[in-house]
């Protein structure tokens, strides 16, 4: 029930106009949220974690606010070492106003971070996204074969379409959005990650782990040994600000460890969800906000 009243409130205008204009919110959101994208992609990169990049905004109205989010990503490219990933949602790039824009604007992208040695992964949202999301990254991976894509093991579908996704990058998370008909109960999207996992890691493609669960990351690595992945074929995701003596101890094994590292302005909706998925991380944003009082 928590989870369900924090995701409402996470599309609530209202409540978005009181938790921002808050001046107690400000260092709180900065555990999460980077402020300095530059300056903490540099410091991860020193202590040997690799990195995923999120420009935050979603939902454009019009061709030019998705211009404007494809430049936004051209210039995060100049701040980003060779072997950085960038994460962009298409709703972001024109999706709800045209699947074709959305291509285009995101191939703009794929091809301006290849030439740097960037990644580009596409991120989930709405359930109602999800067919376009994986239509355009049917047709990215044409020309832009290293593009990936994730999947959300709350929805029925996600053990499909880790089987039709052979050779591809696919980032597989919990999910973080509200669907008909998904799994609630955290023990069935526990159950539908790990039998997605099984066939990412016994197949083709690069699986990218996106987990803070102790256990599913105990078995994701013993799922990749008896698949005979090495360090090199798959790796861990984790959220910048969560559990990140894990991160350092992963990274320390040499582990491929990258950290999703959101920065902008329009943060909003993206920490409510995070406090959606994890309640000790709604707890320590109280205590914050009650300490700053």
């Amino acid at each position: 029930m928590l989870r369900q009243a924090l995701l409402a409130i996470s599309k609530s205008r209202r409540a978005e106009r009181l938790v921002t204009t808050s001046p107690l919110t400000a260092d709180v959101v900065r555990r999460y949220v980077a402020d300095d994208i530059g300056a903490v992609v540099a410091e991860l990169t020193r202590r040997g974690l690799l990195v995923t990049v999120d420009h935050l905004g979603e939902e454009v109205t019009d061709q030019a606010q998705a211009e404007a989010a494809v430049a936004n990503y051209l210039s995060l490219l100049d701040l980003l070492p060779a072997g950085a990933d960038v994460s962009v949602k298409l709703t972001a790039l024109g999706l709800r106003l045209s699947q074709r824009l959305a291509i285009d604007n995101t191939a703009a992208i794929c091809a301006a971070a290849a030439g740097k040695g960037i990644t580009v992964t596409l991120d989930a949202e709405e359930h109602d996204t999800i067919p376009g999301l994986h239509a355009v990254h049917a047709a990215l991976r044409r020309e832009h074969p290293d593009v990936g894509v994730v999947v959300q093991a709350y929805l029925p579908d996600s053990l499909d379409r880790c089987e039709k996704l052979g050779g591809a990058r696919v980032r597989l998370c919990k999910g973080a959005y509200t669907a008909p008909g998904a799994y609630t109960r955290t023990a069935d999207i526990d159950r539908s990650f790990v039998r997605c996992l099984k066939v990412l890691m016994a197949g083709t493609g690069y699986p990218m782990v996106a987990t803070h669960d102790p256990r599913l990351l105990r078995i994701a690595s013993t799922l990749a040994v008896l698949d005979g992945r090495d360090v090199t074929g798959f790796e861990y995701q984790m959220l910048y600000g969560v559990r990140p003596d894990e991160q350092a101890r992963l990274a320390g094994l040499g582990a491929r460890m990258r950290v999703y590292v959101p920065y902008g302005s329009d943060w909003y909706a993206y920490l409510m969800r995070r406090l959606a998925e994890r309640p000790r991380n709604l707890a320590f944003f109280l205590r914050s906000l009650v300490s700053r009082g």
